[in-house]
């Protein structure tokens, strides 16, 4: 298998990365989160417009350029060194991904504006009792006349605060935990003024992006707000996550990238008994086990991203493994990393503590490793 990235991917690796660089400053950006609007428009809007990132592994029909998971692992890796919050995982991978497999008129429409910079996706799934079982579905759609009515709650709808619609899993048919039987609606959404019958409580993460719980009582939809075919979401959910949970392994690796950087610069600096302590063996030898951890996180992602064009067997299961490769070195190197830069390294104004943040999140996103390690067992049955 060839991990190499062409002269094109590697013109895209260097383009992203020089605009971050020198327009993405991660205080600037806490500042957006936590005083601020939560993200920065402009620099959405330069993701359109400059890179062409938001359309970089879209269809060329949908005025995409056709690109596929390396490319997206590229610029995955790229966003997860620079720690952006701004929401190309919700609205690029999962929102195009539903919109791109559902198919239809309207799914085109939006992901042309997703290309365009005008839209953002929030996919509201997980439920107070679903955990992370993304099938354990029960909020309910009914049709009424030629319309569609929603009730259920939907929690942790990671984005939903600063996107323009969203895609709501819901049970038409079946069993609380049935594959079968649970479709997709599309509705505009401005969390300022929420469409009549949903209540929205917003909150900001541990790793500083916004969500927000959803409850939708009698929230009524038309009759084209069904994405694809009625009871048949699964078979484009599945899929769609799976290249979401590659994504964040990408982006955990630019990270890792980051935080190991950053570690070794600063035992090089920081001395003790007037020597640096990068000169100790114990403190070399824990930054070579950071490294080694870092080095099959990298492995694990690239078969992950490899496997996203194979079988649906294949696939989960080399994104499975890639996610518990990648929680486990995400503890370690986060953790080590800040025991090595002392107590500052939890304090705000160190960028370290902000990357460990964000790494811990990334252990539980879209399921947590002993739900990776069970869905693995399973497939080798």
């Amino acid at each position: 298998m060839d991990f190499s990235l062409t002269k094109e991917q590697e013109l895209l690796r260097k383009a992203v990365a020089g605009f971050l660089s020198a327009r993405y400053d991660l205080e600037r950006s806490r500042g957006a989160v936590k005083t601020g609007p939560g993200w920065q428009p402009a620099i959405w809007r330069g993701f359109a417009d400059e890179l062409g990132i938001l359309g970089a592994t879209l269809p060329e029909d949908v005025d995409g350029m056709g690109g596929g998971p390396v490319e997206l692992m590229v610029i995955a890796e790229e966003l997860g060194r620079a720690l952006v919050v701004e929401p190309f995982v919700d609205t690029v991978v999962i929102g195009a991904g539903l919109l791109r497999r559902s198919g239809g008129k309207q799914a085109d429409s939006i992901l042309r504006q997703i290309v365009s910079g005008e839209s953002r996706t929030a996919f509201a799934a997980l439920e107070p009792a679903s955990g992370h079982t993304l099938h354990d579905v029960a909020t309910t759609a009914r049709r009424d006349g030629d319309d569609w009515v929603l009730d259920g709650t939907k929690v942790v709808v990671t984005s939903a605060p600063l996107s323009t619609h969203l895609i709501i899993a819901a049970r038409t048919a079946g069993d609380r935990r049935d594959k079968a039987g649970i479709s997709l609606f599309l509705t505009e959404f401005d969390v300022a003024d929420p469409p009549a019958g949903v209540e929205v409580h917003t909150y900001r993460t541990i790793d500083d992006r916004l969500a927000a719980d959803l409850t939708c009582t009698g929230l009524r939809l038309p009759a084209d707000a069904l994405l694809g075919a009625e009871g048949a979401a699964w078979d484009v959910i599945e899929p769609t996550v799976d290249e979401a949970i590659a994504a964040i392994c990408a982006e955990a690796v630019g990270c890792m990238s980051k935080v190991l950087t950053d570690t070794v610069e600063y035992t090089k600096q920081r001395q003790q008994f007037g020597v640096p302590i990068s000169s100790f063996q114990a403190l070399q030898h824990r930054m070579v086990d950071m490294y080694m951890e870092h080095e099959q996180a990298i492995a694990a992602t690239y078969l992950a991203i490899h496997s996203l064009g194979g079988t649906a067997a294949a696939r989960a299961k080399a994104v499975s493994a890639a996610k518990v490769t990648i929680a486990r070195a995400a503890r370690f190197i986060g953790q080590n990393a800040v025991q090595l830069h002392g107590a500052m390294g939890m304090t705000e104004e160190l960028a370290i503590g902000h990357y460990f943040k964000r790494l811990t999140a990334i252990e539980s996103e879209y399921g947590t490793s002993d739900a990776h390690l069970a869905r693995y067992a399973a497939l080798t049955r």
